[in-house]
């Protein structure tokens, strides 16, 4: 099999978005490597380094991001692109996280059946398990958002819920945008827990029947609404010969010259702050306090750096103004600036 390598990383925790209770249990976290690869055989770009084995989804698994209107309002955007080719409102969510976008979905007159292994809540529609085809769940609409970047082999992963869905139906796909990525050089976009990183072409290859695609959330996410009767192996081109930019780790440089002395808040205590500040502090950068909104993460610890994540009130108090606040998803700032008083010095990181 041939491929070449676009990037490597070392001693990263296999997981962003789970909470430690106890700083030390933090810091000593598993961790993992990234060697970012292209397979010329079928163009799909993953890290070749992953272990499947060293992740195992739970309840301390904290990724809900919809306790922001920011967040709940690119809900908004995908339930009406649902809307417009799930004509039948029933559907199956696999990957549903903690519940939310599927009771969102049911609010807006769905019957959705829920798959994950994460889930915390009580809800009866939702099965506490990995999809597979012995769940013996079939249905013509199919949502799946932020799992397929998770998953080792995603074609095959496909194929078996076309399999267990009779080779019919539609499907709702939402990742990662690599070429944001790029575009960006969101370096702290790369971590260990996506296996996959995904370009438009890659699904355009991979299904011979896209109904719609396109991006959401500011260009961050990709999404397709596809046929999986049409689901086929993806061939790569001769042409498609992808390579990050040059200067791609760029901002690790930029970001630790504005850290000037005063006190360094990191706004976001998901994948994107996580690997934000493990390189900083790798850079001899004092990251002070990490905010999230989130209560199920507030108090906890995040992997490999033990930062303690807390709430905007417990932060706000203890700063100047003028202090830096790093800002981790543009999105979000202007949010971030009104639950802060819009009395510091805001940084957007992307």
């Amino acid at each position: 099999m041939k491929f070449h390598k676009l990037f490597g990383a070392e001693g990263l925790p296999v997981f962003q978005n789970k909470m430690y209770v106890e700083q030390q249990e933090a810091i000593n976290c598993p961790k993992g490597n990234i060697e970012l690869v292209q397979n010329h055989q079928t163009g799909l770009i993953y890290n070749a380094a992953f272990d499947p084995k060293s992740l195992e989804y739970d309840k301390d698994y904290q990724n809900e991001q919809a306790h922001s209107n920011v967040f709940k309002n690119h809900l908004e955007d995908v339930k009406l692109i649902i809307n417009k080719y799930f004509k039948d409102r029933t559907a199956i969510e696999v990957g549903c996280g903690k519940g939310y976008f599927l009771e969102f979905l049911n609010q807006a007159g769905y019957e959705v059946t829920g798959v994950d292994p994460a889930y915390e809540g009580n809800n009866p529609a939702i099965i506490r398990e990995y999809f597979d085809e012995s769940l013996e769940l079939s249905s013509r609409n199919i949502v799946l958002r932020h799992v397929l970047e998770h998953i080792v082999d995603p074609f095959v992963f496909l194929s078996s819920i076309a399999e267990a869905n009779h080779g019919e139906g539609l499907i709702y796909i939402e990742v990662p945008c690599l070429d944001w990525i790029c575009e960006h050089k969101a370096w702290f976009d790369i971590f260990y827990e996506h296996v996959n990183y995904f370009r438009l072409v890659d699904f355009q290859r991979m299904f011979g029947r896209i109904y719609e695609s396109g991006h959401v959330f500011g260009g961050q996410y990709l999404y397709v609404v596809a046929d999986l009767a049409s689901l086929k192996i993806p061939v790569c081109s001769s042409d498609d010969i992808f390579n990050l930019p040059p200067d791609f780790m760029s901002g690790i440089k930029e970001a630790c010259s504005l850290a000037n002395g005063s006190k360094n808040v990191v706004w976001g205590g998901a994948s994107k702050g996580v690997i934000f500040s493990l390189y900083m502090q790798r850079n001899n950068i004092i990251v002070d306090y990490l905010i999230d909104i989130n209560p199920a993460k507030q108090g906890k610890y995040v992997g490999v750096t033990g930062l303690k994540v807390l709430s905007p009130k417990n932060v706000i108090s203890e700063l100047k103004t003028g202090n830096n606040i790093f800002v981790m998803n543009s999105n979000y700032l202007e949010e971030i600036m009104a639950l802060s008083d819009n009395k510091f010095n805001y940084i957007k990181v992307d």
